[in-house]
């Protein structure tokens, strides 16, 4: 798929492929494919996703895990969540919750996290945090892959189609971080964040908002 479109895939770092999760930064809808190439996981995303031309029959087939973005259903994600790591898969999602124009790294939010602290595999559970930054061709703007700003998917999916030009895709897989070195799941997020912001570039890892 990123062939089809036009981006070169480059990959800095190992992927140590521990029982957990991997967080990513939050930028397109093309993050799915660049981090289902990337490293193996099983996608936890929002609900909406599922609705979205293409992509969503593509998560579907992929065994990807939606859940609404509602803080009354917390408990229930997070039994969701539960299944799949105790059977020893790995996770994959975006801890900013939402996604940004890929100049910036957002908060992390917390409620996620949780689920590593109630599952069996707690002890031997690590996280690795991986930046995921798009570079198109010189003289084409930085955001052109990116959907944010209350885009509609269809008409960005549309436009990056549509685009001629190539471009790359950078992963950077940081080092893991062991979920039981932390006593709760805040410090678990603060944590994977300045991890994050450490594979960013700068100015890039410094901006927040």
């Amino acid at each position: 798929m990123l062939t089809v479109i036009g981006l070169k895939l480059e990959i800095d770092g190992i992927d140590n492929v521990r029982p957990g999760a991997v967080v990513a930064n939050h930028s397109s809808w093309l993050d799915i494919f660049v981090l289902y190439a990337a490293t193996p996981g099983q996608f936890v995303a929002k609900s909406e996703v599922k609705r979205w031309p293409g992509i969503g029959v593509l998560g579907r087939l992929f065994g990807t895990i939606f859940i609404e973005r509602n803080r009354r259903q917390a408990k229930h994600h997070l039994n969701q969540l539960q299944v799949p790591l105790e059977r020893g898969e790995r996770l994959i999602f975006f801890p900013e919750g939402t996604s940004s124009d890929g100049q910036r790294i957002l908060s992390f939010r917390t409620t996620l996290f949780e689920v590593f602290f109630a599952t069996s595999i707690y002890p031997i559970a690590y996280i690795q945090p991986v930046f995921i930054q798009y570079l198109p061709d010189e003289g084409s703007d930085p955001r052109i892959y990116t959907l944010h700003s209350g885009m509609k998917f269809g008409r960005h999916m549309l436009s990056v189609l549509a685009h001629g030009r190539r471009g790359t895709v950078a992963v950077t897989i940081g080092n893991t971080v062991k979920v039981s070195d932390y006593g709760s799941r805040k410090t678990l997020a603060r944590s994977l964040e300045r991890s994050m912001r450490s594979l960013a570039p700068q100015p890039l890892a410094s901006r927040s908002a």
